[in-house]
């Protein structure tokens, strides 16, 4: 079920927690009405944020749509390739993160999905 956008790793010795990734493309200054994930496909997560991209506002604004969308704190979420750039690959770990691959990607989906529909 992994796609480019969304995959996981799982947790090893060295670091135990597993990791869900994602592919995300952002489009900075939008309106505030419309900020949000506004697309999933095979390629990436569209995310609509209002900051603009400047001193890591539209970093931290791509953060916080996350953590709301996917339920978890913004401490579990890292921008870890990307950071000036609309390309960006953010890291989420934490409580449901852990469970089996196709669990977290299958809930992940569903979260960003139902971000979509009531958007």
């Amino acid at each position: 079920m992994s796609t480019r956008a969304l995959w996981y790793v799982a947790g090893t010795r060295k670091a135990p927690k597993a990791t869900l990734y994602m592919r995300c493309n952002v489009k900075p200054g939008t309106n505030k009405n419309r900020e949000g994930i506004a697309a999933v496909n095979e390629e990436a997560v569209e995310i609509c944020v209002a900051a603009q991209a400047r001193e890591g506002e539209a970093n931290k604004a791509v953060v916080r749509v996350l953590s709301e969308v996917l339920d978890l704190p913004k401490s579990d979420l890292q921008i870890t390739q990307g950071l000036k750039s609309r390309s960006k690959t953010v890291a989420a770990a934490g409580s449901w993160i852990n469970s089996a691959e196709d669990e977290c990607l299958r809930r992940a989906k569903e979260y960003l999905d139902r971000a979509i529909d009531s958007s």
